[in-house]
């Protein structure tokens, strides 16, 4: 057998164990592996060949060629709104990422664990395990997305008090009132970080009649985008495409316009939170109270939101350690603990 010598200790246990975890976000796809940790985090997006119908690339490199592909090459995200959209693309790019995940072993069949948004119709659901499942896996379990996120951001799930965590992913909002390891409320809306960088777009495009590209909005919501008054002001140089004079044009902008930009945005996100809290039964209010809202998914990261849910809402508002990988670690964590997997997979 060729290159035995590499087959040690750590390559024998990476064969025995192949359970994977994923977050398959509209955004991003996270893929934790058992023992190893978080092994995959690209964007959701697939580069294909419409002429041949080959598969180009997937993750990081179909984003790289996002806005700047020939004509023949089309990126195409497969997610929308936390579901899937693109049946055969998805399935491709799972394909693709466990593969990854296992350094490229093809013969294995994992046991996967993959999280999904609360409000997830049968027919959804029904979608993202017959994707797994051609993806090679050998067991698919789903928990929702709001369950995963409180456990990897470190609430006590299991404990007979209420904790409530708002999820903000790229295609959905996911806020869920959790006690005694069940959903007491949970509610999905379908704004989230896609929807502010489609804000921004459309402020530029009317403010300025600038034209600017999906990763340019993103890159502004990422540098100067805010949710609530900001101590120092802050300003970004953007280019983008005059719609008039149709030539490549340079701007100046600053966080007070980008601030209006996404007011609707978080409104809607701020209202959901709310709305949530008025629904929650009166004990675990009390508990809320104390313990106040963990928030947490890549939206979370927009500036000053923690403020103004505190402002909204009255209660203290903490952040999740590690936001982006909530979801992942929370369904990786339940990889070792299948008791527990038993009662909150949603199958």
């Amino acid at each position: 057998m060729h290159g035995s010598s590499q087959m040690g200790l750590g390559s024998l246990l990476s064969f025995l164990s192949t359970d994977l975890a994923i977050d398959l976000g509209t955004a991003n796809t996270c893929v934790y592996a058992k023992g190893r940790g978080i092994v995959v985090n690209e964007p959701s997006m697939v580069a294909v060949n419409k002429v041949t119908g080959r598969v180009e690339a997937v993750g990081t490199g179909a984003k790289e060629m996002l806005g700047r592909t020939p004509g023949n090459i089309v990126a195409i995200k497969p997610m929308k709104d936390g579901v899937i959209a693109d049946f055969d693309i998805t399935e491709k790019m799972l394909t693709y990422f466990i593969k990854k995940a296992h350094n490229g072993n093809v013969w294995v069949r994992p046991r996967i664990i993959i999280g999904v948004p609360s409000e997830i119709t049968q027919v959804e659901k029904r979608a993202v395990k017959d994707s797994a499942y051609r993806a090679k896996a050998s067991e698919v379990h789903l928990i929702e997305e709001a369950m995963a996120a409180a456990i990897g951001a470190g609430l006590p799930i299991t404990e007979p008090a209420g904790s409530m965590i708002v999820d903000i992913g790229g295609g959905t909002t996911d806020i869920a009132v959790i006690s005694l390891a069940g959903i007491v409320y949970s509610k999905a809306v379908r704004v989230a970080g896609n929807e502010m960088d489609e804000a921004i777009t459309q402020y530029i495009k009317k403010t300025y009649n600038l034209l600017i590209g999906e990763r340019t909005s993103e890159a502004i919501k990422m540098e100067i985008g805010s949710a609530y008054p900001l101590e120092e002001r802050m300003t970004m140089e953007i280019k983008g495409r005059h719609l008039i004079e149709g030539v490549p044009k340079t701007i100046t902008i600053n966080d007070e316009e980008i601030r209006e930009a996404l007011s609707e945005t978080v409104n809607v996100i701020v209202d959901a939170v709310r709305v949530a809290l008025e629904r929650t039964p009166p004990e675990l209010s009390a508990d809320i109270v104390d313990r106040g809202i963990v928030i947490t998914g890549g939206g979370s990261l927009l500036k000053n939101l923690d403020k103004r849910l505190r402002e909204e809402t009255g209660l203290p508002v903490s952040s999740a350690e590690d936001p982006l990988s909530s979801v992942v670690l929370g369904a990786g964590k339940m990889l070792g603990e299948f008791d527990l997997l038993r009662k909150i997979a949603i199958d």
